[in-house]
């Protein structure tokens, strides 16, 4: 449950910001159950802080409401049904069949698909191209250790706008064009 909600938080947000409200928006609603019985307008002051938090504190109710009504109050470990929730999309989805289930997913956010695209691994860094093109090259029990990897490359190497080319282990084998050469 917590997963899910932070997950949702995530989008357009810094990690670092969705920590500083989920531990008050927890405490005040700490199952799917309690969260069903608010209003958005309730949840709204408790993420304010977050980008775009009007249409998150509306999903996150209608999240809830549909996990109880649907789902027994439990979060669903099926990609379809997930993906069915208001405000949770493949990545989202991804992120929680991986890091709650277990379940083989590789999500792909902004420095996934920045780093496997300037990788040369896929030809554009959208989530669905670069998911198609890399999955294929590891084995399932691997993909989300990859995208924990990438994740960490992508935020503290390969930036988006100035990448620190000459920290990246990989720079030699790097044919990105834009790449400070070594």
């Amino acid at each position: 449950w917590e997963l899910l909600v932070a997950t949702i938080l995530s989008a357009q947000c810094s990690d670092a910001q969705v920590n500083r409200v989920t531990p008050e928006l927890f405490r005040r609603y700490p199952t799917p159950e309690h969260l069903a019985r608010a209003e958005p307008a309730e949840v709204e002051p408790l993420i304010r802080s977050i980008g775009l938090f009007r249409g998150k504190a509306r999903n996150l109710v209608a999240t809830a409401r549909a996990l109880v009504e649907r789902h027994g109050g439990e979060v669903p470990a099926d990609r379809g049904a997930l993906e069915a929730l208001p405000g949770v999309g493949r990545k989202t989805a991804s992120v929680v069949l991986a890091q709650a289930f277990g379940i083989p997913a590789f999500p792909v956010d902004t420095h996934v698909g920045r780093v496997c695209h300037r990788l040369g691994f896929a030809p554009r860094p959208e989530p669905r191209t670069v998911e198609a093109a890399v999955t294929p090259l590891l084995p399932p029990g691997r993909w989300n250790l990859a995208h924990l990897l990438l994740i960490r490359h992508g935020r503290e190497v390969c930036h988006a706008r100035r990448p620190a080319c000459n920290r990246c282990p990989v720079a030699r084998w790097c044919p990105w064009p834009h790449r400070a050469k070594p």
